[in-house]
């Protein structure tokens, strides 16, 4: 049943989801609507960054891999510092001035990438605060989806946060996947073109630029469609009040328990372009070396030079998930599905750890690497979606609605340092000894979830 509700400028007065007879199903589904429309075009510009600085040096810049890890790993950083601004914005503000500001934040990073990529002489300096100002996309899942659960009852927690996840989750997809098309053709002309180089191919002219500008009308639409038809739901609390939930050990816990997921979806999402390049694309010198112009048609056919053909995947099968299992976390519990998402991952990780030492000493043994490399890493985002489905349905139900909403904004901005720390593990040691420390992580959570939640007679079972 569907209620008309009074409202006193943004806020609506008397909302209770939990009563099936007022609760306005039409009002929550559409704000759910707007919100991860919104989302997505957040991840979008939070991942922008990670679908360009793999081809910055093919574009005539010249930075070194570890600029460009830090690079890919800057908007990991500021988008888990954002999230710790943006948890405490919806009882601050409410949804719908959250929402429309922060979708009109979005317009510096995605314009600023739009005309910084065209000029190679650009100092890193300038590059790197564009990689920063990314993070705003980032910082706004520790606002929207706490706001998004107060529109929702209990039951339905785990399918309206997972469909929100999931879908603003695409954004990373839809940037890696759209972006390879978008620079073939000037639609942003205006700026001119660019050459992007590789050794042993031709030249190709490309036009950059159209893979940021393309969303500046998106973004604006939607703010202005955010604006119009938001409401905001009058859950108040000071920040002293917020901080409330770092006295339940249950935060904590499930912070370590995100981590493995959304960090692990988070951090190979901005990496997996480059960790695929300087493993079996352009940047392994022993497979340039050694194979020459071949290089490109190494394994089985595939592009092993452009890893812009696969990188779109692992998000896509992460996101995926999380929508697909979200309704079945409703059905069956969350912390189950935490518990398979963490053996999951230890398989899956230990499964994938030999592919991190590509064999070069022929197209066979590489071929096989690879397959193994592709197939391990999808392995690895497919049980990471379903975790993050999982702890997302476990959340409101550990904690009473307010603190919910706290909990999922803080362990949101905790696992948002994902990229950060993926770019430092990968650039301060090896891939192979930073997989093992996933393992041992992952290993970790899978005993948090069965003693604390999971086992018979768990003290906090969901």
């Amino acid at each position: 049943m569907s209620t008309k509700h009074e409202t006193q400028g943004d806020w609506l007065q008397s909302w209770n989801p939990e009563d099936e007879k007022t609760w306005d199903k039409k009002l929550a589904w559409t704000t759910l609507s707007v919100t991860t429309v919104s989302l997505t075009l957040c991840f979008v510009a939070w991942f922008l960054p990670s679908a360009i600085i793999p081809k910055l040096n093919a574009l005539g810049f010249t930075f070194t891999a570890a600029q460009l890890y830090w690079m890919a790993a800057m908007p990991g950083l500021s988008g888990g510092l954002l999230r710790l601004i943006w948890m405490v914005l919806p009882p601050k503000i409410g949804t719908r001035k959250m929402v429309t500001l922060t979708t009109l934040l979005l317009i510096l990073p995605v314009l600023g990438w739009g005309f910084e990529v065209t000029n190679p002489d650009v100092p890193y300096w300038r590059l790197m605060a564009l990689a920063f100002l990314a993070g705003i996309g980032g910082g706004a899942f520790s606002g929207f989806m706490p706001s998004t659960s107060y529109f929702f009852p209990k039951r339905l927690q785990g399918t309206a946060l997972g469909i929100q996840a999931g879908v603003g989750n695409f954004g990373v997809s839809l940037v890696q996947l759209l972006t390879p098309w978008l620079i073939t053709f000037g639609m942003f002309g205006f700026l001119g073109s660019q050459t992007m180089s590789f050794a042993g191919q031709s030249d190709v002219v490309v036009w950059y630029q159209d893979s940021a500008l393309v969303y500046i009308p998106l973004i604006i639409v939607v703010a202005i469609w955010a604006y119009i038809v938001l409401k905001s739901v009058p859950v108040k609390a000071s920040i002293k009040q917020q901080f409330d939930i770092f006295n339940n050990q249950d935060t904590w816990w499930m912070t370590l328990l995100y981590i493995m997921t959304f960090g692990t979806f988070s951090g190979l999402s901005a990496q997996f372009g480059l960790l695929m390049a300087n493993l079996y694309g352009q940047n392994n010198a022993d497979i340039v070396s050694g194979f020459g112009e071949t290089a490109q048609v190494l394994v089985a056919g595939y592009d092993v030079v452009d890893p812009v053909k696969f990188v779109f995947l692992g998000p896509l099968v992460g996101a995926g998930a999380r929508i697909v299992f979200a309704p079945l976390t409703d059905k069956m519990g969350g912390a189950i599905w935490t518990l398979i998402s963490g053996i999951g991952l230890v398989v899956s990780i230990i499964i994938t750890i030999p592919s991190l030492q590509p064999d070069t000493s022929s197209a066979e043994a590489l071929t096989a690497d690879f397959n193994l490399f592709l197939w391990g890493m999808l392995a690895i985002f497919l049980f990471s979606g379903i975790g993050n489905a999982s702890t997302f349905k476990q959340m409101p139900m550990i904690f009473e609605p307010r603190q919910a909403g706290g909990v999922i904004g803080w362990t949101a901005a905790i696992a948002a340092f994902g990229p950060f720390l993926f770019g430092v593990g990968l650039t301060i040691m090896s891939p192979t000894l930073f997989y093992w420390i996933g393992v041992a992580w992952a290993i970790m959570c899978i005993a948090i979830t069965w003693w604390r939640y999971a086992r018979p007679g768990a003290p906090r079972p969901s």
